[in-house]
């Protein structure tokens, strides 16, 4: 039976060791993380099957561990529990709101951390073990896994278009009938506000799939696509999405992730455009960018930087210059490179 993976976020390098030594001898695998940023990154490459995480360190903290493993799809549903010296109740109100399933006090015994473990990774167990047994009841699912497969080869058999930069793909109102799959390339997707300004909701690159929330929830397509640079993509029918979807309940999953994580992110730019000032967001617009691609040059034009911000472009052009000016960023022909991230960072916090 493969071990549970534990992975702890820890700066106190003797709670740390001290921590990983109980969990091995329960027999668990661990990994080990010195600050949030680190242990972020583990997450993302490891997948654990739960995160012990402290609250106060240096750099990115707890808190922002979390926000961070709760944005992306493959990570959010991970349990995490916080483990701190902090007993607040305000500073542990905030960490159940932001998505912790659970917190432990320093300093804690061996049958505590035990028991919190086995307890939250237990009701994941249940979770799971309810939803399969539904599912196979229902009779309409005959296949509970392998559906990412056939996912995955529908559109690459999918009738693949190449798309010039600024091309339509939809638009807002038309039927929803196809589901995309973009292979090389950048998409954006906008809204016409109600005084006619365009404002970007998302920017999807390469293996990501757009077009699946209007295909779940309604008739027609919630946004435009357009293209931001020369685009291939591969387009699969309504029809054949929702034979999968009814057959494969790991597809239904996926999409779910996908859907959610879309309805986090709008909820957030919500949130910046009612209290964040200009430089805070244009500080997560940056840093939102580069999270999506290998590199710290980012190759984007002043009004898409305005519409994704929500701002107008001769705000843009004024925060760049004193972005620039201050050394966070350069810019040379129509490309934004990112020279000091970290204090990016702390702007946007």
């Amino acid at each position: 039976m493969k071990k549970k993976r534990i992975l702890i976020i820890e700066d106190h390098d003797d709670i740390r060791e001290s921590t990983s030594e109980i969990l091995e001898l329960a027999d668990y695998e661990v990994f080990q993380a010195s600050n949030g940023k680190q242990g972020a990154e583990l997450a993302i490459k490891h997948l654990p099957d739960l995160v012990l995480c402290d609250i106060m360190m240096p750099g990115l903290d707890g808190y922002g561990a979390l926000h961070l493993l709760s944005k992306r799809e493959d990570t959010a549903l991970i349990p995490f529990i916080f483990i701190t010296a902090k007993t607040d109740r305000t500073d542990m109100r905030k960490g159940i709101e932001m998505g912790a399933d659970d917190y432990l006090t320093k300093p804690f015994d061996d049958t505590e951390l035990l028991n919190a473990i086995e307890s939250q990774l237990k009701k994941k167990e249940r979770q799971k073990n309810l939803y399969t047994a539904a599912l196979s009841e229902s009779g309409d699912y005959p296949d509970l896994s392998g559906g990412l497969d056939e996912l995955e080869k529908i559109f690459a058999e999918g009738k693949i278009k190449t798309y010039r930069k600024k091309q339509v793909i939809y638009d807002e109102g038309d039927a929803a009938n196809h589901a995309y799959l973009i292979t090389e390339g950048k998409i954006k997707t906008t809204k016409m506000t109600a005084d006619g300004k365009e404002f970007m909701t998302g920017i999807c690159g390469p293996e990501e799939y757009f077009g699946i929330a209007s295909l779940l929830t309604g008739s027609t397509y919630q946004e435009t696509a357009v293209v931001m640079e020369d685009a291939k993509v591969s387009s699969v029918p309504r029809e054949a999405i929702s034979n999968l979807l009814k057959k494969y309940p790991d597809i239904a999953t996926k999409f779910t992730q996908i859907f959610a994580h879309h309805v986090i992110e709008h909820e957030e730019q919500l949130l910046q455009l009612a209290y964040f000032s200009v430089r805070k967001r244009m500080a997560e617009v940056l840093l939102k960018l580069h999270s999506k691609q290998t590199g710290d040059c980012l190759d984007i034009s002043r009004e898409n930087l305005a519409s994704m911000a929500g701002m107008a472009s001769e705000t843009v052009s004024r925060i760049l210059s004193d972005f620039k000016e201050e050394g966070l960023i350069d810019r040379s022909a129509g490309t934004i490179t990112l020279l000091d991230v970290l204090s990016l960072q702390k702007l946007k916090n």
